[in-house]
């Protein structure tokens, strides 16, 4: 079986085609700046986008005919469990209407689509950014008109879970586990017998990351909202984007930090480690979820690669469990063998309704 896989950036598609479990190529198609300019929203691009995938399957020879299904990296629509889902008309027009947070993972779905239709088979997504997983005592805030939402790296947190599982000959359905994805935002979830059952997400933890301010006290916050300094856009960029290290430091590179530390930069050492701290504090958050009965720790993400990062995270978090480093985050294998296990029967794809779903 032959599976595209489609993962939509803000200024790239991630492109991959596997044959089975085997990759047969990935690529990385991005688009400047001037040619986005052309479209006033996301979801003008999607023929775009689309024209773009197909240049890059004729570029590596691959037929049309020979696909089996095409993966879109799922987006941010409310109501979602884990694990696949069809593409239907409903799903489609959910996202056409403006019910997802606008972010370009929504056009992973349209985009597998277009390219499925003309073929008559199935388009599918698979472990959406917001999967819902909860139980009901893991939503409840301390503000009854605010429940706390499922938000963090789903697609790659299962998926290395599920390496670490195959690495050791057990299952991940079987596994009790706490991963942080380190990248740009860093999230931490509680994993149970194949569940996500609890996270902090990458505005809401303790910790702050190369390019968010991670929680602070709320007053602060609320007095800088009413300080008449800075518009909404302006402070959202303080917290997601422009805040943490790039704060700091004006880049979220941690390379260059990490540079800066081993010249004797003091204040570099200061705040790195504050960081690594910040995490670790994180996965600490979550030990009691699982009552302290935890399998492994899992460090994964672009950031993972840091051995010093990791180093520091793992020094304060080893006396909890053992911890695993799998470094970078593939996401286009991950959707593939999501899609593959649904193809031969081992999963069942979930239909979209835009009603809440019972659990």
């Amino acid at each position: 079986m032959k599976i595209l896989s489609i993962n939509p950036g803000s200024t790239s598609t991630k492109v991959a085609v596997y044959e089975n479990e085997n990759r047969i190529f990935s690529e990385n198609a991005t688009h400047t700046s001037e040619e986005l300019s052309r479209f006033d929203d996301i979801f003008d691009q999607i023929a775009f986008r689309a024209e773009t995938i197909h240049s890059v399957l004729s570029k590596h020879n691959i037929e049309l005919s020979e696909i089996s299904g095409v993966a879109g990296r799922g987006g941010l629509l409310p109501n979602m469990h884990g694990g696949g889902y069809l593409v239907t008309e409903t799903m489609t027009s959910a996202l056409l209407a403006g019910e997802a947070s606008p972010h370009a993972s929504n056009l992973g779905a349209l985009l597998a689509s277009e390219i499925a239709r003309p073929l008559g088979i199935n388009a599918y997504i698979y472990d959406a950014v917001t999967a819902n997983e909860f139980p009901e005592i893991a939503i409840v805030t301390g503000i009854p008109e605010i429940r706390k939402q499922s938000m963090c790296h789903v697609l790659n947190t299962k998926a290395m879970s599920r390496k670490v599982a195959k690495k050791y000959g057990k299952t991940y359905e079987n596994l009790r586990l706490i991963v942080a994805h380190l990248g740009g935002g860093v999230s931490v979830s509680a994993h149970v017998n194949g569940r996500i059952v609890d996270a902090i997400g990458d505005d809401a933890g303790p910790f702050f990351a190369p390019e968010r301010s991670g929680a602070v006290p709320l007053l602060n916050i609320i007095d800088m909202c009413y300080s008449g300094k800075y518009s909404k856009k302006e402070l959202s960029k303080k917290i997601r984007g422009g805040g943490g290290l790039t704060a700091w430091f004006g880049t979220s590179d941690c390379q260059k930090i990490e540079k800066m530390i081993e010249e004797g930069n003091e204040k570099a050492k200061l705040i790195y480690e504050a960081m690594a701290y910040q995490i670790a504090k994180g996965i600490g958050e979550l030990a009691p979820v699982l009552s302290g009965n935890i399998d492994y720790i899992i460090l994964t993400g672009g950031l993972a690669n840091s051995k010093m990062l990791t180093g520091m995270i793992a020094e304060r978090t080893a006396f909890l469990a053992p911890v695993e480093v799998e470094p970078g985050e593939d996401e286009m294998e991950a959707l593939s063998l999501g899609i593959l296990r649904i193809l031969k029967g081992e999963e069942t794809a979930r239909e979209y309704e835009r009603i809440r779903e019972e659990r």
